[in-house]
């Protein structure tokens, strides 16, 4: 038995590499890191997507803020007509004759038909607040709009 022990010994100082099972288990190792750095990367890559494409939609929507002739009805325009009074950049101008917004008006509240309790006499102008929502591909964002008329 001694015999044994110090042939084991003498052999496994003379060995300078890595069994079989050694590397099969540091590849493996390494490949599920990997592959989780590489899923961490796709999500990442989507999310940066997404945001970016929502960042644009809400910089476009800015646009329809100021503008009283859009908004109130349900509309299909591109936003070069929308700007087509600003002095911007050909390559800009370019840009937004491509991109099509599908624009929906929905009344939430209508008050014109508000009176004087006192004198049971009606006002004179009619409040409507409403919701526009922007279309743009397949990313959507809302606004609430006051409207006097």
């Amino acid at each position: 038995m001694k015999l044994s022990v110090s042939v084991w010994i003498v052999y496994r100082k003379n060995s300078k590499g890595f069994t079989l099972v050694e590397v099969l288990v540091a590849v493996m190792i390494i490949s599920v890191v990997i592959m989780a750095l590489l899923e961490m990367q796709g999500n990442t890559t989507h999310l940066f997507s997404r945001f970016k494409n929502n960042t644009k939609t809400q910089q476009y929507t800015s646009f329809f803020i100021s503008n009283d002739k859009y908004g109130f009805d349900k509309d299909s325009i591109y936003l070069d007509d929308l700007l087509k009074d600003f002095r911007m950049e050909d390559d800009l101008r370019r840009e937004l004759k491509e991109i099509k917004v599908e624009l929906t008006y929905k009344k939430l509240d209508d008050f014109s038909d508000m009176t004087d309790k006192e004198d049971n006499s009606t006002t004179g102008s009619a409040l409507e607040i409403g919701e526009t929502t922007f279309k743009i591909n397949d990313v959507s964002t809302s606004l609430l709009r006051l409207h006097i008329r």
